[in-house]
């Protein structure tokens, strides 16, 4: 052992490098210069020999400590180009010296990750091969601030965790390596040593790729380098800012397809303006569709590469289509490789181990008190949306998130107020969804959130969490038990019809009719009562009666629906786009008049859709009795021509054909407390949507017919009143007509948590009357 060498190395922290204790590797092992040479060293397990090769010289090393570390002095003043000859027992590798080479990450983007506001941090986070100095290889980045050793292990070091220990920033607590001829498709992980000498093996929770499932392994991924051809779409998706455009949506997974092309031809041919995607970030178990997510920064083995999912945003984009993506930033699966106390110590889940744990699913809940655990969310949110330039995301079970007794009887812990808001999480997705908003204009930010928790679409700006939609669960659950019930006992269930224009404009919602509600089409009809026929129609009545109501839409009819069906759908996404009264005025009372709410006896709503012209305005009235009317009556808003534009019966959808071919002209015939009025064929179980153009006033004429006890009962409007229908005609009639949009924002927390109540009240009501009529039946 050369005595110069030797009094040149700093043995405390060799030490610690060969007993695999040491966080600033880079600190003893880096190549310096000194009065005598160049110092050289390097830590081998295993190695027989080292040598340093310069060129076509090459200088042994000496082994310093019998554990495998070598060293050498190499003449010179300046530190060469070498690179390490390695012989082992059975094969000789070459390669640079990882110690050669800094790191990425500066202080500033550690005080950004500390303070929460690292949103790029996955640019440098996570594996990523480049060219650093020249030399080709990866640099790795991981937070693990409690580890007392991280060292990235692969094929490349045989997998010992001895070999390339990396270097802590101690700021951050982040760890990092530039580690020369590692390349993409190599697999890694990070081997963690935890206090109380324990080994840890964990995948890159910041990785860009992993191995298929059930495999957790990280794979080295290169996600920068896709050329866009998508500007167009990407300039003009801010539009949706506004929350005035059509927002018609696709649900479905992507391993329902054959190919990401299917998909696109499908989408575009129905006219969806959006695809909704089940999680396509990597997951462990199949049966779960995706949402318990192992990887949150890599497409799933299971869709192809990452190359291949640009590609098919791409084609969606340049198609007219925009995509949302399935995101669960609520919690996060518990297995060996996993997030679950990932350094040793609770890191990314809440640090309470009774509320760690949510008891009906059994993942792990996310520590939202920790900035660093909000950055790991927020930038993950930005890379879906700056790198693979999708539109939206759909978030999760965010219930679980606001709520800290959610889906538990007890054992819960309150907040510092005594009540069961989780205030953390409401800080954190106020943060999230104000960011995203500022970086990435038009994303859609949903919730699908089933509490009564106020405002959640209104803005940050106004002391709100800032949502753009929130999913309509009470809708959809109320439609679905009334049509779930025999045509004939409907009218005993007409408030299930009309209750949601209670609350319709409490929040900006997303009617949704998707794959989670009903299914697949052969369980959708099986919910339904009648013949096959009568199925279908109530079907296509489904889909027509959500594109009518206020909200915007979402469902998920399958490939394999009939050809009529198919064009149902197709004749309604084209309406939607093209007629502003279906879209424009969504979260306005003015954008929504009843015409005949209390039509029970017949199974009918009437109503019309508005916007500022009169010349827009759609008459929309729907039969949900299994019969059709023949000279069925009905008020309209003023003189002039009424064209039928969609009937749910026709032919070629596969209807009866029970339609209005010829164009009505508005009679000044009183009905419905409207001075005038049409005529027309109402189809069993069908939706029919006329234009609506204003004419010259017709002569009046006397009206001699007298009216039916039933029609006296729906305009009576005295204090008998008490179902939910005529609640909602009270609460309109105290509308003032022109009643400002910031008017009625300023009052709608408090109209709709009534409503709310008022449902539940209903709910009840009908549950009662239910469960008697089916006593009744039972005792005939």
């Amino acid at each position: 052992m050369s005595k110069t060498v030797y009094d040149y190395m700093d043995w405390p922290e060799i030490e610690a490098v060969v007993y695999g204790e040491e966080t600033a590797p880079r600190d003893v092992m880096g190549p310096r210069l000194t009065p005598d040479g160049v110092l050289i060293q390097g830590f081998f397990p295993e190695a027989r020999a080292v040598a340093v090769v310069i060129g076509r010289k090459k200088y042994e090393m000496e082994l310093e400590d019998e554990a495998g570390y070598y060293a050498v002095l190499i003449p010179g003043r300046k530190i060469p180009d070498y690179e390490f000859q390695i012989e082992f027992e059975k094969e000789t590798k070459k390669f640079k010296d990882a110690y050669a080479f800094g790191g990425l990450l500066t202080e500033d983007d550690e005080r950004a990750f500390l303070g929460g506001v690292y949103y790029e941090a996955y640019k440098k986070m996570g594996a990523h091969p480049m060219v650093m100095n020249g030399v080709a290889g990866t640099h790795f980045a991981v937070w693990a601030p409690n580890a007392v050793r991280v060292s990235v292990v692969g094929e490349f070091n045989n997998w010992d965790g001895r070999a390339l220990p990396m270097h802590k920033m101690p700021m951050s607590g982040i760890y990092e390596l530039f580690i020369p001829g590692v390349k993409a498709g190599d697999a890694y992980r990070y081997e963690i040593k935890a206090k109380g000498d324990v080994l840890l093996q964990k995948a890159d929770p910041y990785g860009n790729r992993t191995q298929p499932a059930p495999l957790w392994n990280s794979v080295v991924a290169d996600v920068s380098d896709f050329i866009w051809n998508d500007s167009s779409w990407m300039a003009e998706r801010k539009k949706y800012d506004d929350r005035r455009q059509p927002v018609s949506i696709y649900e479905t997974s992507l391993g329902q397809w054959k190919s990401g092309k299917e998909l696109v031809a499908f989408a575009k041919e129905k006219g969806y303006t959006h695809v909704e995607l089940h999680p396509v970030m990597e997951f462990l178990e199949d049966g779960s569709d995706g949402y318990p997510t192992s990887a949150y920064f890599a497409v799933s083995t299971r869709y192809g590469t990452p190359a291949e999912f640009a590609a098919l945003v791409d084609e969606l984009h340049q198609v007219g289509i925009g995509v949302i993506l399935d995101w669960s930033p609520a919690q996060f699966p518990r297995y060996a490789g996993g997030l679950e106390k990932f350094d040793g110590t609770p890191l990314y889940e809440v640090k309470d181990p009774e509320m760690a744990v949510h008891p009906m699913w059994g993942t792990m809940l996310y520590n939202y008190d920790s900035p660093m655990v909000m950055d790991f969310l927020i930038s993950n949110a930005c890379f879906w949306l700056e790198v693979f330039h999708v539109d939206g995301l759909r978030m999760d079970d965010v219930d679980a998130m606001l709520y800290l007794d959610y889906g538990r009887k007890d054992g819960w812990t309150p907040n510092m107020y005594g009540s069961n808001e989780n205030l953390q999480a409401i800080e954190f997705l106020k943060h999230l969804n104000s960011i995203l908003k500022k970086r990435d204009p038009g994303a859609l930010l949903i919730a699908q959130e089933d509490g009564l928790w106020p405002e959640l679409t209104d803005s940050v700006e106004n002391d709100h969490i800032g949502f753009d939609y929130k999913w309509s669960g009470g809708w959809t659950r109320d439609f679905l038990f009334y049509l779930s019930v025999d045509p004939i006992l409907r009218k005993n269930y007409h408030d299930q019809l009309t209750l949601s224009t209670l609350y319709a404009y409490s929040e900006h919602y997303i009617l949704t009719l998707g794959s989670r509600d009903v299914g697949s089409l052969e369980e959708f009809m099986a919910k339904l009562p009648g013949d096959e026929k009568q199925k279908l129609a109530q079907v296509r009545e489904a889909y027509s009666y959500m594109m009518v109501h206020p909200g915007c839409k979402m469902m998920a009819p399958g490939t394999d629906m009939p050809e009529g069906l198919a064009k149902c759908i197709q004749a309604l996404n084209t309406l939607y786009k093209s007629l502003p009264a279906l879209y424009q005025m969504d979260d306005e009372y003015d954008g929504f008049e009843w015409v005949q709410l209390m039509k029970y006896e017949e199974n009918v709503i009437t109503f019309l859709r508005k916007t500022e012209k009169p010349e827009e305005t759609l008459l929309v009235i729907c039969n949900f009795a299994a019969i059709p009317y023949e000279n069925y009556q009905v008020g309209v808003p003023f003189a002039g021509k009424y064209k039928e534009i969609f009937n749910s019966d026709a032919v070629e959808f596969g209807g009866e054909g029970v339609v209005n071919s010829r164009v009505k002209t508005a009679k000044a015939e009183e009905c419905d407390e409207r001075e005038y009025s049409i005529k027309v064929k109402l189809p069993a179980l069908g939706v029919s949507i006329y234009s609506c153009t204003p004419g010259k006033a017709p002569a009046r004429k006397k009206v001699t017919a007298a009216k039916t006890a039933k029609d006296k009962t729906a305009k009576d409007k005295t204090a008998k009143d008490k179902t939910a229908g005529k609640l909602v005609r009270t609460v309109k009639a105290k509308t003032p007509a022109k009643k400002s949009v910031k008017e009625e924002k300023a009052t709608k927390v408090e109209e709709a948590v009534k409503a709310e109540k008022k449902a539940e009240t209903v709910k009840k009501r009908a549950t009662v009357k239910n469960d008697n009529n089916k006593a009744d039946r039972n005792s005939k």
